[in-house]
């Protein structure tokens, strides 16, 4: 289980689930109290933006029918900071939410990665009994099978 503190909020993912969390005046003043969850399933894209000497950093993620908005220039954060799906990071906090970003794109990848690679195939069908006498006539037509053989071959399929 990871869990990272940031500037606005706390954000916990253990594998499965990443989870937003907010508490303290800073929720209260920005996007509000409370807990967000998502489904790595559900995260259509993870953006982020690295905190500088001068500036905080962010990390948000979109979901799948999500309204977002383009931020104007120079106001991606101070967006980010009334946005739920986002918490902002300062330079100190940036190393872990690397970390954070790292781990939660290798289980994105992981999920919609197949875990066996399936082979393209035509589905499978059962073969009629009268596929299956064909491909006997066959056989006994090109020496492989004598009459006798696929007689009994014959009465097996018929259920005789």
């Amino acid at each position: 289980m990871i869990e990272v503190k940031g500037h606005t909020g706390q954000v916990t993912f253990d594998g499965q689930y990443v989870t937003i969390t907010r508490r303290g005046l800073v929720a209260r003043t920005t996007v509000g109290r409370g807990e967000k969850r998502f489904h790595i399933s559900q995260i259509s894209s993870v953006q982020w933006k690295p905190a500088g000497l001068f500036f905080n950093g962010f990390i948000q993620f979109a979901a799948a029918g999500g309204n977002e908005r383009r931020s104007q220039f120079g106001s991606q954060t101070a967006d980010a900071v009334t946005d739920e799906n986002s918490v902002v990071f300062t330079v100190r906090q940036k190393t872990a939410f690397e970390g954070l970003r790292k781990a939660i794109e290798d289980a994105i990848a992981a999920h919609h990665t197949p875990s066996s690679p399936a082979l393209p195939h035509a589905p499978s069908r059962p073969a009629s009994i009268a596929d299956e006498l064909a491909k006997l006539a066959t056989l006994r037509d090109q020496g492989a099978l004598t009459e006798a053989e696929f007689q009994q071959q014959k009465q097996r399929l018929l259920g005789s």
